[in-house]
Order: structure tokens, then C-alpha cells, then sequence
């Protein structure tokens, strides 16, 4: 089920994950479960978006940049993020934005 953040009136952080997996997914789907319940513990989190069709597409949404990087310093995130980076994804970026508008249909 694909759901939109509900996020608080701006102005909030969003961290925006864009990647290209390759072929092993090896632990993959355990580890993106474990860290999606991991966040949402995270005080200063706010909500989150994903979707992967080839190019996947990661948006969180943080109360403010200590909020995210305590969760970058997150020693189980940091063991996901290496492995990420040494088995799952043969390119990514990050990218820190300041939400400063927010508008829509609901």
C-alpha cells in the first residue's frame, strides 16, 4: 500500500535516498524492514515515502538536521548503510533539503 507522509506544517527536512540496486538481495528485505521500524523510533522523524520501479526513491522527513544526523550516527543504520554500500546498491545519492511549502489535495 503506498501511503503519502502526513507531515506537520513546514518548515521541516526532507532526505531524499535515490538508488540503483544490483542483482543480490541477500538480507535485503529483512534489513529495510528492521530499518523502517528503526526510524519511526527516531526522535525529530516525521514520516516517509518509497517507491522503486529500477530507480528507487527514498524521501524522509525530519524535524530538524540533528534529527537526521543522530539517525546517519545510528550504529545499526550505519552496519545497513555498509552493507548497502559493499552488496546492495551500485549507485546512490543523498540529498538534504529544507522543506519550506507544502501543498495538495488533502
Amino acid at each position: 500500500m503506498t501511503i503519502i507522509a502526513d507531515t506537520p506544517e513546514p518548515p521541516c527536512y526532507a532526505v531524499i535516498f535515490t538508488s540503483l540496486r544490483t542483482g543480490d538481495d541477500n538480507g535485503y528485505d529483512n534489513i529495510a524492514v528492521q530499518m523502517l521500524e528503526l526510524v519511526q523510533e527516531q526522535p525529530g522523524f516525521l514520516g516517509i515515502e518509497s517507491a522503486r520501479d529500477g530507480l528507487g526513491i527514498t524521501v524522509s522527513y525530519w524535524q530538524d538536521l540533528a534529527a537526521i544526523r543522530a539517525w546517519k550516527a545510528n550504529v545499526e543504520h550505519q552496519e545497513a548503510q555498509h552493507r548497502g554500500k559493499q552488496q546492495w546498491y551500485s549507485d546512490y545519492r543523498v540529498r538534504i533539503c529544507r522543506v519550506e511549502r507544502e501543498y495538495g489535495l488533502s
